[in-house]
């Protein structure tokens, strides 16, 4: 009976793969991303993605996560939702956005080589990658700080600046997982503070900034820094001892999709091992496992990521800034 077994096996298997490939092939028509990545990335994403499915028509509109969200709740209003997809910086607000009822859960997506955690659980959203934020600062600082605790020091007075939770999903998050991590909770921003830390606008700035020279001491995403080091900046980036912050871009497919199978299949690809080492291609540390980081960052294993929870994040969001622009007066 074993060989009937097996070559009934195997005919099974053969007809999976036809059909999966026959279903790769045959993904077509329009589709609309709506995306926070740097445009040279999005554009990179979209040229591996049509390799794979060559007949899919797709286009991107790119923005910041908060201007992005802005234009989606006016179209939402309208009854007129334009993406099928979303690719943005955090998962608070694809949290939100499931909250609402306003994504389609992919549940055929293959998520068996992630940890538990990694994804949304019940597949409304999908991690594509780790953006960690810590310490950058110019190599002429005669101080290299190596932890949170050392931006309190003496040495760093005047001379921190770093994104506003008001202006940057990432700095949200980064405080809200601060907060809940250290002994201190809001009093440490209260610290910084008192240091005449400078907190406004986004990470762009805060690496121009540090790596002019203009403030020696930065708190900003991973692979800014490390990216103008490659090129010949005077920054160093760290990632402190206590642990870091971190934001999973990750990608969901609204329940409004006009071509969900398109969309699916986006997904799929993004978080293959094939899409994962596009992302370590372009810089970012890559949410597979499996996946090797990029030149200029340290082994996996000696990144320690703080613990953070989204669904919380979004409870406690107006909360959050509330505490932050009492402490920094904004």
């Amino acid at each position: 009976m074993k060989p009937v077994v097996a070559v009934v096996l195997a005919a099974v298997s053969a007809t999976l793969l036809s059909s999966a490939a026959a279903f790769a092939a045959d993904v077509s028509g329009k589709l609309v991303l709506y995306t926070s990545q740097p445009n040279t990335d999005a554009q990179q994403t979209i040229d591996a993605f049509k390799a794979k499915h060559p007949n899919v028509d797709i286009s991107f509109v790119r923005d910041g996560t908060p201007p992005l969200l802005a234009k989606l709740r006016a179209e939402f209003e309208a009854g007129q939702p334009q993406p099928d997809v979303l690719l943005i910086a955090d998962s608070v607000t694809l949290e939100g956005l499931k909250k609402e009822g306003r994504l389609q859960a992919h549940e055929a997506a293959d998520t068996s080589a992630y940890p538990a955690g990694t994804h949304d659980p019940q597949k409304f959203w999908f991690a594509t990658k780790l953006i960690t934020t810590g310490i950058a600062y110019n190599t002429k600082a005669d101080f290299k700080p190596q932890s949170w605790a050392d931006l309190k020091r003496p040495e760093v007075k005047g001379q921190l600046t770093m994104p506003s939770p008001l202006a940057s999903g990432a700095a949200l998050i980064h405080a809200a997982t601060l907060t809940g991590n250290l002994p201190e909770g809001w009093g440490y921003y209260e610290a910084l503070k008192a240091n005449d830390a400078l907190a406004a606008g986004g990470n762009g700035g805060v690496l121009k900034s540090v790596a002019g020279g203009e403030k020696l001491y930065g708190v900003i995403v991973d692979y800014l820094p490390i990216r103008e080091k490659a090129k010949g900046a005077p920054v160093e980036f760290v990632f402190p001892t206590e642990g870091v912050s971190a934001v999973t871009e990750p990608v969901a497919i609204l329940k409004s999709a006009k071509n969900p199978e398109a969309a699916k299949a986006f997904v799929d690809f993004i978080i293959s091992k094939e899409g994962q080492d596009l992302a370590r291609q372009q810089g970012y540390i890559p949410a597979h496992p499996d996946v090797a980081l990029p030149e200029g960052f340290p082994a996996r294993s000696t990144i320690k990521v703080l613990s953070f929870d989204p669904a919380k994040a979004l409870e406690d969001e107006a909360k959050n800034k509330k505490a932050f622009a009492d402490i920094f007066g904004q």
